[in-house]
């Protein structure tokens, strides 16, 4: 039985309609797993500056005792188990695929103040992958904690999380609900920041 021309002609237009369509397919499919696994990588980015800040405030003890754990304990040497900046990873460690690419900034009373009267705030230090804990800083550049409102009575303690991450699926075609202000032009480096601020006495 032969066929017709219209039935040929049909499905003829029917590949064209595919070849046309199914990139526009792809795009759509492969920006939603990227989309999924940012949003991945935001809650857990969310969570371990909470986790951190919540240890720093109470610590193994309560907070009337003010004892709290060490930052990044000694600067410029390798954290313990007991350091708030440990915590904070190892939530990032359980959660996503490479905790190394985290830097975890901890403020604590535990470092001292720097300024006075109501312009007080705690001091930081900056744990960097590979690198160990850095110098206190005084609190004068980068992401510094505000200073409380009832400061000096209060101390406001503060955690940062920087997390860089590459997509599932690298290049701007398949990040542009990334792309703006979190991932770079071509859609291959991600950076995530939060910080939490929890006053301490």
């Amino acid at each position: 039985m032969r066929k017709s021309k219209h039935s040929r002609g049909s499905s003829g237009q029917a590949l064209i309609e595919t070849a046309l369509i199914l990139p526009l397919l792809l795009m759509l499919l492969l920006n939603a797993l990227n989309f999924g696994y940012f949003y991945f990588i935001v809650l857990n980015t969310t969570a371990s500056p909470r986790s951190g800040i919540l240890y720093s405030i109470i610590g193994p003890s309560s907070p009337a005792a003010t004892n709290y754990p060490p930052a990044c304990a000694v600067p410029n040497t390798t954290p313990t188990s007991t350091a708030v900046y440990y915590l904070a990873q190892q939530d990032l460690q359980m959660l996503t695929n490479s905790a190394s690419n985290a830097t975890i900034q901890v403020c604590s009373a535990i470092l001292g103040t720097n300024g006075s009267l109501a312009n007080q705030k705690a001091n930081c230090v900056t744990y960097t992958p590979g690198t160990g804990c850095g110098s206190v800083n005084t609190g004068t550049s980068g992401d510094v904690p505000d200073a409380d409102p009832e400061a000096p009575s209060f101390v406001l303690q503060r955690v940062d999380v920087t997390y860089k991450f590459a997509p599932l699926i690298p290049g701007t075609p398949f990040n542009l609900a990334l792309l703006s202000g979190v991932c770079n032009a071509g859609g291959t480096q991600c950076t995530f920041h939060r910080f939490t601020e929890m006053r301490g006495m």
